[in-house]
Formats: structure tokens, sequence, C-alpha cells
């Protein structure tokens, strides 16, 4: 008979080498693990994709709601100031044919930036027809500080009550002693539609020599 004398250390590793062969059938017996469940940020990765998506999406869609109604917000503010039209004032038997003025209000729609008030008064002017026909209009504001001119009949002209300013009845014209540093304001004048009176309305700036336009 033969005997095999094994060291310890032989014995050891022959049983390292058996236990490692169990473990690897063991493993290779699991279930497989799903490679999404293996890999769990793929998953909140896509779900971030499609959130960033939709956003990004809803953003595109609502930009041309969005910048209509910024047009319609600025519209106003991108129209042309300044533009005055003829506004209808009266009737061209109305007016005196003895050359007396008489005064009107004006009235038209009014409008700031977004809001529109409909026929408001805006100002007013006096009409006076001469006895060649021509009608002559002049803005009730006194060019010097602001104030109303009325028409004084005693002396045939328009005075301003707050500093003396007088003004001649035919030419608008300024008197030599009066603070004004302007004639009154003339506006355009047509006769239109068998004698209908039409203003082109406007007021301008007080205190100053030349005539400006208010904007």
């Amino acid at each position: 008979k033969k005997f095999f004398v094994c060291h310890s250390s032989q014995i050891a590793i022959v049983m390292a080498h058996i236990n490692l062969s169990e473990n690897t059938k063991l493993e290779n017996e699991k279930e497989p693990i799903p490679e999404e469940d293996a890999k769990p940020e793929n998953a909140e990765r896509r779900e971030f994709m499609i959130k960033a998506g939709s956003v990004c999406l809803g953003g595109v869609v609502a930009i041309p709601p969005i910048a209509a109604g910024i047009a319609v917000l600025m519209d106003p503010l991108r129209r042309k100031q300044g533009d005055a039209d003829f506004t209808r004032v009266t009737l061209l038997d109305a007016l005196p044919e003895d050359g007396t003025p008489k005064k009107f209000t004006i009235y038209a729609d009014k409008q700031d930036a977004w809001n529109k008030f409909p026929n408001t008064a805006i100002g007013a002017i006096y009409l006076c027809r001469k006895s060649d026909g021509k009608i002559d209009a002049f803005n009730v504001v006194c060019p010097h500080l602001g104030c109303a001119v009325v028409f004084r009949e005693s002396e045939r002209d328009y005075y301003c009550p707050c500093h003396n300013s007088a003004f001649d009845l035919e030419t608008g014209t300024q008197a030599p002693d009066s603070p004004s540093a302007r004639g009154l304001d003339s506006l355009e004048v047509k006769v239109e539609n068998e004698g209908e009176v039409w203003v082109k309305f406007q007021n301008f700036q007080p205190g100053i020599a030349d005539k400006k336009a208010i904007v």
C-alpha cells in the first residue's frame, strides 16, 4: 500500500479551489439583474430629459401669444404722436356775419398710452366770420402762461385777465404792451359739405416766442 502525506498548506489550497468553484456556480445560477435595475441612473436621466423637453416645448408654444400680447401693449407707444385731425365744429350759418367771434368747445376722442376717452372736451376756440367770407380760428389759450382769453366787445379785442395781455381781433397779434411773447395761436379752418365748419385743433406751448405744437 502506498500512502500520500499532504501538508496542511496543500489542503488549504485545495479547499479554496473547491469553495471558489461552488461560489462561481451559485453566481451563475442566480437570476440575471435587468440592465435598467442595474443602472438606475439611466431611468433618472431619461425622466430628466423628458421633463426638460416638455419645458422647452411649452416655452416655444407660448412665444407667439406672448409676442402678440406685447405687440398689443406696445401698440399705443408705436403710434405716431402729434397728428391733429380736423374736427367738425359748427355750421357756417351759426357764425355772426358782422365779425363778432363766437366761442366753441372742441370735443374729440382723447387717448393716452392705453386708455381711450370718447367725446371728451380737449379745448376751446374762437371762430370769427369776416365780411369776405373768410373764417378765422384762434385757440382760446393765452400764449403767455396758458390762461384763457375772452372777447371784449367794448374794446373789440381778445383779452387775458390773468396778466392783461390783449390781442387784435382781426389778426390775433399781441398788443405792444402785452407780456405775451407771441400772438394768439391760429388754427386751420375749412368749410365742407355745404356749410360745415371744420377746424384742425391743436394746443401749443405757452411762454415761448415760437409756435410749437404740444405732442
